[in-house]
C-alpha cells in the first residue's frame, strides 16, 4: 500500500491522541513518499507517551508540512521520492509497525547503495523543518550538574581536564552535605518554575530523598526491571535462529507490562524507562553506562531545564555470559574505574547540554563527591581559570546560576 491510499480508519489501532493527530493531517500524509512517511509515523504512534518537548516538535512539524502547497511538498520531498523501493517493502504494515519498516528500509537502502542519498535528503529536510519551526526560547537558564566519584577515598590524577578550558576550576570546596545542598538547589528551581519533565534527578545507585517535583530515574530502583529484561533476553537468545537483529527487533517491541513495571500512573515515564533498557547498550548491566545513556536521552528528548546526575560505582568487568545471566553473587565494584568513566561522562553531559537552544546562557557544575574539587561553567565566570574560594556546594551553585 502507498501513502496515497491512506484512510482515517487505518489509524484506529493508534493510541487516542496519536490517532487524532494522524487523522487531522491525513491529507498531508497522503502526499508524502513511502520512503519518508513511516519515519514520521514512528514518532506519531508514540505521541501519547512522549515528553511535552517531543509533542511540541511533532505538532510543529505536522503544522509546517500541512501549510505547504502541493508544489512545495513536491520540492521538499523530491529526493525521497526518487529512491527506489522494493515491492516487499510496500507490502509491509508500515502504518501499525512503522519502526519495523524503518529498520528494514535502512537495510534495503544500504544493500542497494542508496543510504547516502537518503541521509542527505533527511539532513536537508531536518534543516528546513528547523528553520520553519525553530524551538521556543527557554524561560530560565538551563542548569546541568554532575556528581562523580562516589566511594573514592583518594585520587591524585587531575580531573575535569576536558572541561577546564570552558570554566572555572575550584580547589577549596567544602564537601560537607554536598549532595543534599545540590538537591535542595535543584528542588528550589523546580518549585520556582514548575513544569512536567523539566527538572530531573538521575542516580546510578540508590536515589537520595528528593522532592516529588523532580522526575527521577535510578539504577537501583530499576533492578527488578533490569533482571526481568536480562531473563527475557536469555530466553530469546536460546531460541534457534535468534541473531542480533532479531533480538533488537524483539526488544523494541517490549512494553512496561512485559517487564513487570509497576503501574505508577505515569505512562510517559514508564515507557521512557523501558526504552532506556531496551535501546541502550550496557544500560542493563553497568550503572555508569545507565546514567550516561539516561542523561543523553533526558537532554535529547525531554530537553530538561534542570538536570542533576549522580554517578555510583559500577560492577567490575566479568565474562559476558555471567553479566547477562545476572549471576555472580555479591558483585565487586570498581570505584576508581567508575570515577574515570564518570569524569568523561560529565564532559559528554555538557556537550549534549550545549546542543540545546540558548546553550550560551546555560550553566554546568561538576563536583568530585566528598572532596574539594569542582568546576563550574557559566556565562558569569571566566574560562580556563582557577579559584581558591572556600565555598560550600550551596554557594558554588549560587555562583553558577547567578
Amino acid at each position: 500500500m502507498l501513502p496515497s491510499d491512506l484512510k482515517a480508519e487505518q489509524f484506529a489501532g493508534y493510541p487516542p491522541k496519536a490517532g487524532q493527530i494522524a487523522v487531522a493531517h491525513l491529507v498531508t500524509l497522503q502526499q508524502l513518499p513511502l520512503s519518508f512517511v513511516p519515519s514520521l509515523l514512528r514518532e506519531v504512534i508514540d505521541y501519547d507517551f512522549k515528553f511535552p518537548a517531543e509533542r511540541t516538535a511533532i505538532d510543529q512539524e505536522l503544522v509546517t508540512l500541512s501549510s505547504l502547497t502541493p508544489a512545495q511538498l513536491k520540492d521538499w520531498f523530491q529526493a525521497f521520492s526518487q529512491l527506489s523501493l522494493s515491492p516487499k517493502l510496500e507490502k509491509l504494515d508500515w502504518i501499525n509497525q512503522p519502526a519495523q519498516f524503518v529498520e528494514q528500509l535502512s537495510a534495503y537502502l544500504w544493500s542497494t547503495h542508496q543510504l547516502d542519498t537518503f541521509r542527505e535528503a533527511a539532513l536537508v529536510y531536518g534543516n528546513r523543518i528547523q528553520k520553519a519551526a525553530p524551538p521556543e526560547p527557554v524561560t530560565t537558564r538551563r542548569l546541568g550538574i554532575a556528581i562523580i566519584g562516589q566511594g573514592v577515598v583518594s585520587y591524585n590524577e587531575p580531573l575535569f581536564l576536558n572541561l577546564r578550558k570552558h570554566g572555572t576550576y575550584f580547589k577549596q570546596i567544602k564537601p560537607e552535605n554536598g549532595v543534599e545542598l545540590l538537591l535542595a538547589g535543584v528542588e528550589a528551581r523546580a518549585k520556582a518554575h514548575p513544569a512536567p519533565y523539566e527538572h530531573w534527578y538521575i542516580d546510578g545507585g540508590q536515589a537520595a530523598n528528593h522532592s516529588s517535583l523532580l522526575s527521577c530515574v535510578s539504577f537501583q530502583q530499576m533492578e527488578p526491571v533490569r533482571a526481568a529484561l536480562l531473563k527475557n533476553m536469555q530466553a530469546e537468545i536460546a531460541k534457534p535462529g535468534m541473531g542480533p537483529e532479531e533480538l533488537r527487533t524483539h526488544m523494541a517491541r517490549l512494553s512496561p507490562t512485559d517487564l513487570a513495571i509497576g503501574k505508577t500512573g505515569d505512562e510517559v515515564l514508564e515507557r521512557f524507562q523501558v526504552k532506556l533498557l531496551t535501546e541502550g547498550s550496557g544500560t542493563q548491566i553497568f550503572s555508569t553506562t545507565f546514567v550516561q545513556w539516561t542523561t543523553r536521552e533526558v537532554l535529547r528528548r525531554a530537553r530538561a531545564q534542570t538536570l542533576l546526575v549522580r554517578f555510583a560505582p559500577r560492577q567490575r568487568q566479568r565474562p559476558m555470559n555471567e553479566l547477562l545471566s545476572g549471576s555472580g553473587g555479591n558483585l565487586e565494584v570498581d570505584p576508581v574505574g567508575s570515577l574515570v568513566d564518570a569524569d568523561m561522562a560529565a564532559y559528554y553531559q555538557w556537550i549534549n547540554q550545549q546542543r540545546l537552544p540558548q546553550s550560551e546562557q546555560s550553566s554546568f557544575l561538576v563536583w568530585f563527591e566528598g572532596h574539594n574539587q569542582a568546576l563550574v561553567i557559566s556565562p558569569s565566570l571566566p574560562r580556563g581559570s582557577e579559584s581558591n574560594s572556600a565555598l560550600d556546594l550551596q554557594g558554588l551553585l549560587s555562583l553558577a546560576t547567578g
